[in-house]
């Protein structure tokens, strides 16, 4: 059994109203990216494997990285985001529930959008709700069963999942572990005997010096 360490990508195209235009790292999220590889080397942490998702924000925060692994980074979809975009689309042709115009609107907007997902009220969504919970756990539990510490760069909305999977979190809880999860941060989950144990939360040791807090971000 091994640690995983799950990392949030790195600021990517937030002024993106769709899933295509908001899949790419902007130039903060290279450097936060290149700022937590550097953490790493510094660090000593070494990883006998990395994982993503397929989605370019991934990978391109992965290459950000560059972290100290003897192979290249598998690719696995089920790594991938919720399509929140598309699914906030089609809650407002719904149900009339507005797209979020800012943050503040978004804090109110995910967990409306996740209990309707749960109870099946977004009608063609791409996936069920209990889908994307069997795919985090199910990717969770095979990466935990490998050998060796492993590197997965992924979404925030997957490693809030993953957090309601460990900690038994229900919807409201869940969905403000999204809410505070920022980019290229750091979480760490150890297997024990019992099961999956969260050892580290949000962490950004890469940007806790004065002259990088502007560098936090959360969209």
């Amino acid at each position: 059994m091994s640690f995983i360490t799950l990392v949030r990508h790195g600021q990517a195209n937030s002024a993106s109203r769709d899933e295509a235009g908001y899949d790419k790292l902007s130039p903060l999220g290279w450097e936060q990216g290149r700022w937590l590889g550097g953490y790493f080397r510094q660090a000593g942490e070494r990883f006998a494997r990395v994982y993503t998702g397929t989605l370019r924000r991934h990978v391109e925060t992965a290459e950000a990285i560059a972290a100290d692994c003897a192979t290249a980074p598998m690719r696995d979809e089920r790594l991938n985001e919720l399509t929140y975009f598309h699914m906030a689309q089609m809650l407002e042709e719904q149900h009339a529930i507005a797209m979020p115009a800012d943050r503040e609107a978004f804090v109110r907007h995910l967990p409306v959008l996740f209990a309707h997902w749960r109870d099946g009220r977004i009608e063609g969504a791409p996936e069920t709700f209990q889908a994307f919970e069997s795919r985090t756990r199910a990717v969770l539990e095979e990466i935990a069963a490998g050998e060796g510490r492993a590197l997965v760069v992924t979404s925030g909305g997957l490693i809030g999942m993953a957090m309601r999977i460990v900690m038994g979190l229900d919807l409201p809880a869940m969905a403000h572990c999204c809410l505070a999860i920022e980019n290229s941060s750091v979480h760490r989950i150890q297997p024990l005997p019992s099961g999956l144990a969260l050892t580290q939360f949000n962490a950004l040791p890469h940007l806790d010096t004065p002259e990088r807090q502007h560098a936090r971000s959360h969209l």
